[in-house]
């Protein structure tokens, strides 16, 4: 039986503008398995998980929980959790890392402000290279474990990167994803040579628009402005490009600025990806939307 990934895959299913859209990722390790809605069963107090949630409702901010690749045994109660926090504006990328004893102290953070970009001087700046997180969690799709798990093995055992298994990146049938820091960029249907390729670009200050599911700061219809406006031009900067998207809906106009001047405004539609096919293994087949850009103009600088 076919699986979402070979589906989506046979069907020529664009990457473009289908990331999980988050201003700001609050990345919190949980060791053991992980349930289909992992904030609420996994081995993390479920009353803090969904508390968590609800905290995080409407501020930009996107929980999800983490592990280091291999096995995940958890039997140390007295562990501490490792956080990570990253906001992935182009004006003003940051990732900052800290140990927790208890999950709970999470509840105090003022989630609107970390959703706008204000750390609060939580823990301290991350130092090092690019961090990888591949979604792993087989209990919400079987093809985020079959495809995922192997992918984060191979590129942890390579050292060149920091590499963490994650419960939900959305877009199953694109798996392997992988969402990399600090620019928040997610990528999809992933190699062990292609993020490979990906994590250099992303330590040389780059994104790869060929792999693509867009920069997860920015809403879907921004994405696609911005995939077509790197396709235009083959700029590969990973903050060479800030966006406007106007109010509206579909068909929406977005500007796009390039750090050198340069302007264009893009309009963009959405519309509903035939024939239909399964979202996630197990489903029942569907229409996922998808956005396209059907005109991109220059404008004056």
């Amino acid at each position: 039986m076919s699986t979402c990934t070979t589906l989506s895959h046979e069907l020529s299913e664009p990457l473009s503008a289908t990331a999980a859209t988050a201003t700001t990722w609050l990345l919190l390790e949980q060791s053991g398995p992980w349930g289909a809605k992992a904030l609420t069963g996994s081995h993390l107090d479920p009353g803090v998980g969904a508390a968590l949630d609800r905290a995080t409702a409407g501020t930009g901010v996107r929980v999800a929980l983490i592990r280091r690749p291999g096995r995940h045994a958890d039997a140390d109660a007295t562990a501490r959790h490792e956080v990570l926090l990253a906001h992935t504006s182009p004006a003003d990328p940051w990732v900052r890392r800290g140990h927790l004893a208890s999950p709970a102290d999470l509840l105090g953070l003022d989630f609107a402000a970390l959703g706008a970009g204000d750390h609060g001087s939580f823990g301290t700046p991350h130092v090092g290279g690019p961090i990888a997180l591949v979604c792993t969690n087989g209990r919400r799709d079987r093809c985020c474990a079959l495809l995922g798990r192997p992918l984060a093995a191979e590129i942890a055992a390579v050292g060149h990167s920091e590499v963490w298994e994650v419960t939900h990146l959305g877009g199953h049938r694109f798996s392997p994803t992988v969402l990399v820091l600090p620019h928040g960029y997610a990528y999809g249907r992933l190699t062990a040579e292609s993020a490979k390729e990906v994590l250099a670009a992303t330590a040389a200050g780059r994104t790869v628009p060929a792999h693509s599911r867009g920069r997860s700061y920015w809403p879907r219809p921004a994405q696609a402005a911005e995939q077509a406006v790197r396709e235009l031009t083959g700029e590969g900067a990973a903050d060479a490009l800030t966006l406007h998207q106007h109010p509206g809906g579909s068909p929406w106009t977005v500007d796009v600025r390039h750090t050198d001047g340069r302007r264009w405004r893009a309009t963009v539609v959405e519309s509903a990806a035939e024939p239909p096919r399964p979202e996630s293994c197990g489903k029942a087949p569907g229409t996922p939307s998808r956005m396209d850009v059907v005109e991109l103009s220059p404008l004056a600088p």
